[in-house]
């Protein structure tokens, strides 16, 4: 199907030259003051995993700014809300403990990167400082940062993502129920839902089943 493969870290970099100093001396292996202070005004990460085969994951953690917990200058955790219970992420790190971090902050542009390694921990004083509206989370997912570093703004910039005036239009896009009903029954038909009942069930499951 593809003409030109690169298939060696020598011909990409026959195309593209080696990083500058600055670019390699960025990185730390230490949250600062700085990347604490990031991640505290985050509401949104994105993790990466992957298994054992390599396998790649890429999962949205989303809550109020600062439901990220520093432990201290090498130690993260990030509570695991209530979902689908496909635990994608979760059984993943549980085969290969590598996740990959992307911090996101609503009108930066520049993002906070953090990889390392991961536990599924249960430990009752992080789980405790993680309960909203009266709801502890069984798990969290306990994060030893190796690397961190602030990723520039140019995918932001060149995406205007957070100009809405610039957004398309998603006026003429079917319903995500209808779009989930064609997902599920695409090899067997596994539900007699219709489009409008299925959106009633997403809607009342975003209003009641956050936490």
């Amino acid at each position: 199907m593809f003409k030109k493969i690169i298939n060696s870290r020598a011909e990409l970099r026959s195309l593209m030259p080696e990083p500058g100093e600055m670019v390699k001396a960025k990185e730390i292996d230490f949250l600062d003051t700085h990347c604490q202070s990031l991640i505290s005004r985050s509401p949104f990460l994105l993790l990466a995993t992957s298994n054992k085969d390599g396998r790649c994951d890429v999962s949205p953690k989303g809550d109020a700014p600062g439901f990220v917990q520093v432990l201290d200058k090498h130690h993260l955790a990030i509570p695991d809300r209530v979902g689908n219970n496909r635990l994608d992420s979760i059984e993943n790190i549980l085969e290969n403990p590598h996740v990959g971090l992307l911090f996101v902050i609503p009108g930066t542009e520049e993002t906070l990167r953090i990889n390392g390694q991961a536990w599924i921990i249960q430990d009752d004083d992080i789980l405790d400082k993680a309960i909203v509206n009266n709801k502890r989370p069984q798990l969290a997912i306990a994060v030893k940062v190796q690397e961190a570093f602030i990723h520039c703004a140019k995918a932001f910039i060149r995406s205007k993502l957070w100009e809405p005036q610039t957004w398309p239009s998603i006026a003429d896009l079917p319903s995500f129920g209808k779009m989930l009903i064609d997902h599920v029954n695409a090899k067997k038909h596994l539900t007699n839902m219709s489009e409008k009942e299925l959106d009633k069930a997403l809607e009342d499951d975003y209003k009641n089943e956050l936490y």
